[in-house]
Formats: C-alpha cells, sequence, structure tokens
C-alpha cells in the first residue's frame, strides 16, 4: 500500500527528514515514534501528500504522490495534530462539506451517518463546531479523514484531548480500521501504541533508527532470562554457571515457596540456552517450574534508542528483529555523525501551492498547522 523510499526534507541547512525509507502492507496499525522534533509530522505530511519531499518518493497504492497526487490521495485520509476545522459550520455541514470537497461516491446521508456512529459524534451533529469540547473536535476531525472509507488512514496524535472512556474507545476503533486498511499512527502516549500497532518505526533528528515488531524491541539488547527451579540453591548455582554461552547467573531472593529457587541468567548475543538448561536439571532431578525472557518495556526500548544507547543500536544492526516476517526493509542503524549540511542547490526546495511554513515545522512539526481555508484546501484535497 504506501512504499517510501529514500525521503529527504530540507528546511535552510537543516535536514528536518534524512533519508527515510519503509513499507506498509494493505493492513496493519504502524506505530510512529520519535521525540519532538524528530521529523514525524513532516514524514506524514510528505505521506499524506500535504508537503513535497526534497528528495526521495512516496508511493500509495501505486500512485507516486507528486507525479500523481489526485490518484495517491483518493486512498489516503488524513488527520493531522491539529484538526482542519472550520469552527463555524455545524458538525453535519462540515462533513457534508468534505464529502463533496472528495468528491466520493458512496451514498451520502448514510456514510455520515455510519462514519459519526463509529467516533461517537451522533450527539453533537447539528453543534457548531467552535462550541465543542477539545475532544469533540479532534473526533470531528478523526471523522473527516475516515470519510470515504481510505486504503491508507494517517493520525499524527489521534487522541490528543479525549477522556479516558474515549480514548478506549479510538484505540479500539484504529485497532479495527487496521483490520481491513493500512495505518500510520503517531502518539507520544507509549501505552497506546503498545495497545494498538502491531509494528514500530522509531525516528531521531530525521533518521530512522528501528522498524520492527513490539516483540522484538522488547527484547533489545536484553539477553537475561529468569528461572525457577525446585532445588537447592548453592548446588544449582554451581550447575548452572558451566553452561556454555551462559554470561552471568544470579541467585535471586527466594520466592516464599519452600525449595524453590529463582535466578536471572545472563546469555551471550544469540544463545539459546533452554534445551541445554532442560537436559542439566533433568538429569540431576530438578523441576523447572518456569522459564521466561525478562523483556524491557516499549518506554525503555524507546529511551534507549533514541539516546543512543550503543548495545540497542548494535543489535538493530545486527538484525535481532524480525523483518522477514513483516516483509519489511532490513534496519538500518545510523550514522554516528550528525548529518551534513544541505548544499546550496538543494537549500530552498521549490515552493508548493499549499505547502506549510518551513520556520512553523521547523519549530514543533506541526505547530503550523495553517487554519482551514476553504479556497485553499479545495485545491488540496482529493
Amino acid at each position: 500500500m504506501v512504499n517510501v523510499q529514500n525521503v529527504t526534507k530540507i528546511y535552510g541547512s537543516r535536514r528536518v527528514v534524512d533519508n527515510i525509507s519503509f513499507t506498509l502492507g494493505d493492513r496493519g496499525v504502524l506505530g510512529f515514534l520519535g521525540p519532538n522534533g524528530a521529523g514525524k509530522s513532516t514524514t506524514m505530511n510528505i505521506i499524506a501528500g500535504y508537503t513535497s519531499s526534497s528528495a526521495g518518493s512516496v508511493t500509495v497504492n501505486g500512485s507516486e504522490i507528486l507525479e500523481d497526487p489526485i490518484g495517491a490521495k483518493r486512498n489516503v485520509g488524513y488527520l493531522p495534530e491539529r484538526p482542519p476545522l472550520y469552527p463555524e459550520m455545524t458538525v453535519t455541514d462540515y462533513l457534508s462539506f468534505m464529502f463533496d470537497l472528495k468528491k466520493l461516491s458512496l451514498p451520502k446521508k448514510a456514510h455520515i451517518a455510519e462514519i459519526c456512529a463509529a467516533v461517537g459524534i451522533v450527539p453533537v451533529q447539528k453543534r457548531i463546531i467552535k462550541n465543542l469540547s477539545k475532544g469533540f473536535q479532534q473526533r470531528v476531525g478523526l471523522a473527516q479523514a475516515m470519510l470515504g472509507n481510505p486504503r491508507l488512514l494517517i493520525m499524527d496524535e489521534p487522541t490528543v484531548g479525549l477522556d479516558p472512556v474515549q480514548i478506549l474507545e479510538i484505540r479500539s476503533l484504529i485497532r479495527e480500521i487496521g483490520k481491513r486498511s493500512a495505518v500510520i499512527f503517531s502518539s507520544h502516549i507509549l501505552q497506546e501504541v503498545q495497545a494498538v500497532c502491531d509494528r514500530v518505526i522509531v525516528i531521531n533528528n530525521g533518521i530512522l533508527i528501528a522498524n520492527d515488531t513490539l516483540e522484538n524491541l522488547s527484547r533489545l539488547g536484553d539477553n537475561r532470562q529468569l528461572l525457577s527451579v525446585e532445588g537447592p540453591g548453592e548446588e544449582l548455582l554451581l550447575a548452572i554457571r558451566i553452561l556454555p554461552g551462559l554470561k552471568s547467573v544470579r541467585l535471586l531472593d527466594h520466592s516464599g515457596e519452600p525449595g524453590v529457587c529463582n535466578f536471572e541468567l545472563e546469555t551471550e548475543t544469540g544463545q539459546d540456552l533452554r534445551r541445554d538448561l532442560f537436559r542439566l536439571l533433568a538429569a540431576k532431578n530438578w523441576p523447572i517450574l518456569s522459564l521466561y525472557r525478562s523483556g524491557i518495556s516499549l518506554e525503555d526500548a524507546f529511551v534507549r534508542l533514541t539516546a543512543g544507547d550503543n548495545a540497542a543500536l548494535a543489535a538493530l544492526a545486527a538484525g535481532s528483529g524480525d523483518n522477514a516476517a513483516t516483509d519489511e526493509p532490513g534496519i538500518e542503524a545510523p550514522e554516528a555523525a550528525a548529518p551534513e549540511a544541505a548544499s546550496s542547490e538543494s537549500a530552498a526546495p521549490e515552493a508548493v501551492p499549499g505547502e506549510q511554513n518551513p520556520a512553523a515545522l521547523d519549530a514543533g512539526e506541526a505547530d503550523g498547522q495553517p487554519e482551514a481555508n476553504p479556497d485553499a484546501t479545495k485545491g488540496e484535497i482529493q
């Protein structure tokens, strides 16, 4: 569905997005993570056709976003961080206007009613948008993105301003959409990403540093396992220490269950001790009660990656992620050095109608969203 190849965005002498490549299939939810100013919103703006790239290409359902913008945008629904609303309109009038602007061929009244029910805005359909709470305005913005049942839905912080119940409802909705469409989902709430995403991309300083499943990221550079065994603690410790590929073993506090000992094992990278461990303990009649990997949270993985943790980056470069399972290109380790400044020829990319103010994007990526203008929007949304 989406093929992003070597996309770069330059503002002045700064590379906001630096040679990013990834693909996304026909369905599934891709989490887009990175610190403030990392280039997330800029990348999503480029994929949605809202702004142009300085180099590289984006293909959506076979249509290149710059060569065939109308064809590409027909497949895209986009919710920026600040929803592009018309505050003087009622919710129904706004969605009707957006329906016509997108030139949709679905049954208009029935489709709008279906979308309103899905995002939970039926009770406020007749109200003026500027009088709605921030949470309801966010839902109205999501409703316009979903009009036409786009094959690709891009959402930048879609749950900002929602209460806990609304957040759970939107998460559930995103999961359902991901079963039939491709979704790119950005959020600073990492528990939210963990709850709805199938795969995660992490970018930092405009560079893609991780593209993997949540399961593999939880193992990032962490080769520890927790073992619970029934048997004599000191004898167990001495016996386990001789296993090849074991980096360290530590006897933890007793579990409180008589005769049961807990150990923390750390293996060499790529080593699997399970079979050798089973044979050793079975031969001595010491039953294994549990053995599981001590993974790290997505928050820990995010912090380690964006802080330049060498062990975490080395694990990615070594291919610890299972990219083959997702048909994704291999993960590229970032260069240690900062990217070079753009040459004078590329420092001033050609202006594109409707493009955002570079200075505003530079300052906070999406903080410079222009206010909605019906005339300007007509030329952008197809």
